[in-house]
This record gives structure tokens, sequence and C-alpha cells, in this order.
């Protein structure tokens, strides 16, 4: 199985869909050669539909409620896709963008992914080679973020293949998301071009558009070179490939004439392109307007793979089997789905659309949602607006954003932890390069008394070898610094400095509003014990040689004992 997620792409981010800016011909051979849900809905942002995907539930359920400083994480004891498969002996492996969880067991690995290479963050700063992990170890990437996934997913799939043995493969691209950096090769065919087709405010800033549709025809000839090695394997007929977004546009692009985009819960935030794949098993041509939803892939998938094993949690999704394989498949009753973000619920049906302001759509007649028709149809609103507050109290109830998750250090099952500086708290002077936590790092650490902290649980008792990623300008050598945990303290020095320059503005197709980058280096820093239990680590100044302690990345801790 292949199972492909796109980052920030909208429904009209594809020829198939109509759109004459560009071109996506391997795209648009699953939607021909398979069947098309044309009203698929996932959630209005990143972490959210990430997590509905992995477990079919609603992602409220499992404490996801925000995109980063750890509200991102899918509660550890939800079951995902990736568990349920591995136990019917499957390989599985994901590959790309996670962004639920970096630390053990919220880390891919610990979500029953016996492969990981990419970032767990919600974005990163820049995209040629820049710094990933593989299973828990640091390393470097190789090209272009895309095509360095997808040469990880094919090399997977080769690998799967040779052991004779099934597979699932979760290749999440993290574009068309901004920074809005594509290879020459993309750009070029875009950056004189004339965009005919555009967003219907008249809003729309072309520059970001060229460098989304760019970005889009790589995906595109990246999904090629999967389907044609999958060919010449000789495993396409056996694959079930799935090819869908995780939210709406992230800019105003042309997208029919949906209402709204990324963030929001109107149409164009939450209506996904998708399309199943199944050759010589899946009718081609076909396609289904009945609605469905990212919750609808764990129950869909199992069933179609005949896996009998289910999470034990009741799911919200429902099994699409049966619109896939019968003329006149349905889904049962009047099917709501329900899309939350930032304390704002709507609520779509098949025909209509309640939004979070409390407007009816009739949605069969009116898809640009440009008429309330709430006096028309009274009864109809009143259902919604039951079904909505019904909602709240059954199911947004169980999100709790002030529960206790301490970061987790030295997890028995995993070797290394990684802390990064999204997942600190800092105090005094020091601040984020950047207001969006994912990539950014800690600067102007100028004061003595200033530190940066973690809110930890230690499981097992165990000493550690730490690694600082950091820079640090020339004067800073012989600074000495503490990581500290409740008595233990380990004092390292700053050996040499490291002051290279911000990162990304030179790729840069557009201005981003996300952090630049460093090509930050690594420092041994020593070993610490830690005792089990609850607290914070900490990293203070001691002594401060220079103007300034360090510009702070990531801190790498390795289980030795």
């Amino acid at each position: 199985m292949l199972l492909i997620l796109t980052d920030d792409q909208g429904w009209g981010d594809l020829s198939i869909h109509g759109n004459t800016n560009l071109r996506t011909p391997h795209i648009d051979r699953i939607f021909k050669e398979g069947i098309e849900f044309s009203r698929f809905y996932v959630s209005p942002v990143c972490s959210p539909t990430r997590a509905e995907i992995l477990t079919g539930r609603h992602h409220v359920r499992g404490g996801v409620y925000a995109t980063s400083a750890g509200g991102e994480r899918l509660d550890a004891d939800e079951e995902t896709i990736a568990d349920v498969f591995q136990r019917a002996g499957y390989r599985t492996g994901a590959f790309g963008k996670w962004h639920n969880g970096g630390q053990y067991p919220y880390h891919p690995n610990g979500r029953g992914f016996d492969e990981f290479y990419g970032f767990c963050s919600g974005h990163w700063g820049h995209y040629f080679s820049p710094m990933l992990e593989h299973n828990g170890e640091i390393t470097k990437g190789k090209g272009y973020l895309t095509d360095d996934f997808t040469d990880h997913a094919i090399e997977f799939i080769r690998n799967s293949h040779a052991q004779g043995k099934p597979s699932l493969t979760y290749l999440a691209y993290n574009t068309p998301h901004s920074p809005m950096q594509v290879p020459d090769e993309y750009w070029d065919r875009f950056k004189n071009k004339e965009i005919d087709m555009q967003h219907h405010s008249g809003k729309e800033d072309l520059t970001h558009t060229r460098a989304a549709l760019a970005m889009c025809e790589n995906i595109d000839d990246n999904v090629g070179r999967l389907l044609s090695e999958m060919e010449e394997l000789g495993v396409l007929d056996q694959t079930i490939v799935i090819y869908l977004s995780d939210n709406g546009p992230n800019g105003n692009r042309w997208n029919g004439c949906m209402k709204g985009r990324k963030g929001s819960t109107e149409e164009g935030g939450v209506r996904s392109p998708m399309a199943l794949m199944w050759k010589d098993k899946v009718e081609s041509m076909k396609r289904t307007d009945q609605i469905a939803s990212a919750l609808d892939l764990l129950p869909t998938l199992t069933e179609l793979c005949g896996i009998d094993d289910q999470p034990k949690r009741v799911l919200d999704g429902l099994s699409l089997a049966d619109l896939i394989w019968k003329e006149e498949g349905a889904l049962a009753g009047d099917r709501k789905l329900f899309h939350y973000w930032r304390d704002k619920i709507s609520v779509r049906t098949r025909d209509y659309k309640l939004s979070h302001e409390d407007y009816l759509y009739d949605m069969a007649e009116d898809t640009c949602q440009r008429r309330d028709v709430s006096l028309r149809h009274p009864e109809i609103k009143a259902r919604l607006l039951s079904a909505k507050r019904q909602w709240r109290a059954e199911v947004l109830s169980e999100l709790q954003r002030d529960k206790k998750r301490p970061f987790i250090i030295g997890h028995p099952a995993m070797k290394t932890t990684q802390l990064p500086a999204r997942d600190a708290f800092a105090s005094g002077d020091i601040r984020r390069s950047n207001r969006y936590p994912n990539d950014s790092f800690y600067e102007n650490w100028v004061n003595a008394s200033d530190s940066i902290y973690w809110p930890v649980t230690i499981p097992v008792a165990g000493e550690y070898d730490v690694t600082i990623f950091y820079t640090a300008p020339s004067g800073s050598e012989g600074s000495r610094y503490a990581v500290s945990y409740g008595d233990e303290a380990l004092v390292s020095t700053i050996i040499r400095s490291h002051d290279p320059p911000l990162l990304g503005a030179a790729e840069d197709r557009s201005p981003r509003i996300e952090s630049y980058v460093k090509d930050f280096t690594s420092m041994n820093a020593g070993r610490i014990t830690l005792k089990a239990g609850e607290g914070a680590l900490s990293i203070k100044p001691i002594e401060m040689k220079g103007k300034e302690l360090m510009d702070f990345r990531l801190m790498v801790l390795e289980r030795v004992l």
C-alpha cells in the first residue's frame, strides 16, 4: 500500500480538476485509473489531519489541538494504522513530514512504523540537503526534500518486494507548504508564466502562486517515478495507491469557487483531492460524490486488505469499501462531518453545510457558499445546530489542552531523544528566531541569568551522552554552561565558535513567514545521569566569554547505561 499525502495542496492544484495553469499527468493517472472521492474532507491544518489519517478518530479525541509546542502530539494510547498493519505482518515505513510528536512514544518509530526518514516538526526551514533524521539518528538530507523522500520510499518498496513482504508506505511530502523553495528546473517553467486561472477574490499573490504550482509539478514528477518503479518491480497491480492533501491551499489561488483556504473550516479549507487506485481491482474512471473523510482511511484500508484486527477504541471513520466495490454503494444514514479549528466548528452533510457562523448553505446548488438559506430551511438548520451542540458536548469535551504531557526522555524502546528549540521555553531576553516555533532556534542569549528549559519525564533512570546543535560567534570560546536536571548538572565548555550566515533567502521564490535556518554544528557536551521522575531539564550559562553564549537549535540525549 502507498499512501501519498501532500502539504497545503488545494483541490484546485491539479490539472485533473481543470486547472490549466499547470500539468499533473502522473497524479491525474491515479484519478483516471481508480476511483475519485470528489467530496473528500480533511481538517483545516496539518497535524489534526495527520492524526485523523493515523487513527480513524477525530483529532481532538487524540489530544491534538495545535501545530507546535506539544499540541501537535497524538496521545500515546491511540492506536495507528501502522500499528494495525504491522501486527498483520506488513513492513511499515513513513517518509517525510510527521507532525504528530517528536519524542518516543510520539515518534513515528513508536507509532508502528519500522522505518522513518524525514522530520517530526510541522514545517522545515530549508529544502535542499538539510538536517533530517533516520530512525531517531540525526542525518543530512540529499538534494531537494521531495525528491529525497521519494528516493527513500522507493528504496523501502524495493526492499519489501525483495523480502517478499507486503508493505505500508506512508509518503508525507512537505510541499507546497512554505517556505516556497523549488529547484530551478521547475521554477523556470513558472517564473514568467501567465496565470490564466486566478482566485475569485482578486487578492492573489501571483509570485506565491507560481512557486506553489512549480512545487506541485515537482510532486507530480515524483509520483511518476513511484508509479514507474512499482510497474518495473511488478507490484503496482498489487498495490493500493491513495493520493490526498492535508488541508486547503496555503494561499489565494484558483480552487474552483470555494470559500476559504488553509486554516478555515469553510469548504476551501477542508475539501481535499483524493483518489484510490488499485489496478485490475478497482474500476477505472469511477467517481463518487458522497462525502468522505480522512477519518475513513483506516477502516477502509483494513477492510480492503482483509485485516480483521482493528483498534480497540471506537472509530469516527467509516469504511468506504461499498462505495469502491459497488455500483451504487452508499454510507449509512445521513452522515455528518464535523470540522474544528480554534473553536470554530462547521458541519457538512452531503447536501448542506452549516458554517462556524451558523449560516446554512445548500451545497448541491451553491458550491460557492454565496447564499444563506437558513430562512428557507429552518428545520434543517435546527437539526444541524443541534448536531453541532451535541458534538461539542460529546467529542470536543474530550480535548484537554491543559493535560500534563511532559516531554519524555529515555523511553526504554528508543536509544535517543531529541529536544528541539521548538519544544523549549526560555527566560529573560532569549528569543525565538521566529514566532512560528516549528523550525525555529533560540538567539539573543546575552545574559548569564537567562536559560532555556523543557518540562520532562524520565521513565527510567540512566546515563546519557549529551550533544548540542548550535552556532556561536567568535569570542564565545571558553564560555561554560550547565545542563541541569534536579540535583544533577553537566558542566560543559564551548570549545570552538561557529558563526555561519542564515540560510534560505537565496532559495526562496516568494517571501517567507517562517524562520530562516543556519548550518548548525554539534558539540559533545558530556555525560549526565538522570533520575526517574518529572522535572525541568535546563541549559544555563555559568561563564560567558563573549557577548552571546550561543544560538541553540537542538539537544540530543543518547542513553548509554
